[in-house]
């Protein structure tokens, strides 16, 4: 059987659009028929090489999508063939299986447990989760990634009470999932900081309560001038080191807590002043939210289908998979909040 994918060749070149053989299965791994697949700065970082150098290539790339089990190898218990998924990077139940091997004119081309920008995909047990009956399929994307990253740095990170106030520093897919988290979780002040117009008018959509343009003021002066003293939490989501500064100073004294999701560029640093430490201070960390899939996917599906929020209006207009590379500039010029690739166009 072969399938079409968007695969990286070289670093710094745009992806390839390619026709792979697809490898018998082992145990522990699934063939999903991809229906969406989303994209994440994680894949521009990939293309672009800011993770330094890819011992891998030519490899598969993305890693957040809905599909279709089509066929299931040895050992499998958790999904069935017919049976609707997500795919997603955070580990769940079921086998490790490793990743796979493609064939493409002779050569090979891998792929690690999961890989999403193609049509179809072998898949390891454990990075997939059935997808409730009443999440549709495009939405459902936001379960690979965005929504556990931004909505479990709130809920399982963080934790705010009824009324706390929330500062959320970079506002893409996963910091929107944040602003919505944080308005579940009623927060009274959230305020988006995001230098793209396009970005801040999204997170005012999905429970911003202000916006801060970063490229036209003092950030951690202007949140303290709207909050005397610092929010009670801030999430950083732009992997920028100055901005990861930026969130441990915007929170307040004695119990302010920032965490830390954006990834930083390889060889990038981040120097603090050890004083804020000693005001109380904390600056944490988190693995995709501190999300378990077999957990927590079953409750923010319940959340993105609340209707409380457009959520589809978070998504960009669908792309084809033969445009992967033109999703990936749109996300990163700040154009759409989340690129949503159509494996039907």
């Amino acid at each position: 059987m072969k399938t079409e994918a968007a695969i990286l060749v070289e670093t710094g070149k745009p992806l390839v659009i390619a026709e792979l053989n697809i490898p018998a299965l082992k145990p522990g791994q699934v063939l999903v028929e991809i229906a969406y697949s989303g994209a994440c700065g994680t894949q521009v970082m990939e293309v672009r090489g800011d993770k330094g150098e890819d011992k891998w290539v030519p490899h598969c790339i993305g890693h957040e999508a809905t599909g279709t089990v089509l066929d299931v190898g040895a050992a499998i218990t958790k999904v069935k063939s017919g049976e609707k998924v997500v795919l997603s990077w955070i580990k769940g139940t079921g086998i490790e299986a490793g990743g796979s091997v493609y064939e493409w004119n002779g050569r090979k081309v891998n792929a690690g447990a999961v890989t999403t920008f193609q049509r179809h995909s072998v898949v390891s047990e454990n990075r997939l989760t059935p997808l409730s009956d009443d999440m549709p399929m495009d939405v459902g994307i936001l379960l690979g990634c965005a929504a556990p990253t931004g909505m479990g740095a709130i809920f399982n990170v963080l934790q705010p009470k009824p009324g706390d106030t929330v500062a959320i520093f970079g506002t893409g897919g996963i910091g929107l999932s944040a602003c919505m988290a944080a308005a579940f979780a009623g927060s009274t002040v959230i305020i988006g900081i995001d230098p793209s117009p396009q970005r801040r008018a999204l997170a005012q959509k999905y429970g911003a309560t202000q916006v801060i343009d970063p490229a036209s003021s003092d950030v951690v002066a202007e949140i303290k001038r709207r909050v005397p003293g610092g929010v009670d939490i801030a999430v950083e989501a732009t992997g920028i080191p100055s901005v990861m500064s930026e969130a441990i100073h915007a929170v307040r004294m004695q119990g302010g807590r920032a965490v830390v999701i954006g990834n930083a560029k390889l060889g990038l640093t981040l120097t603090l002043n050890p004083g804020v430490f000693n005001q109380g201070k904390s600056l944490m960390g988190t693995w995709g939210g501190d999300s378990v899939p077999d957990r927590d996917y079953a409750r923010f599906s319940r959340l993105l289908t609340s209707g409380r929020f457009a959520v589809r209006d978070l998504l960009s207009t669908p792309y084809p998979l033969s445009a992967a590379d033109q999703a990936l500039q749109d996300l990163v010029s700040g154009k759409v909040g989340r690129p949503l690739i159509d494996m039907s166009l």
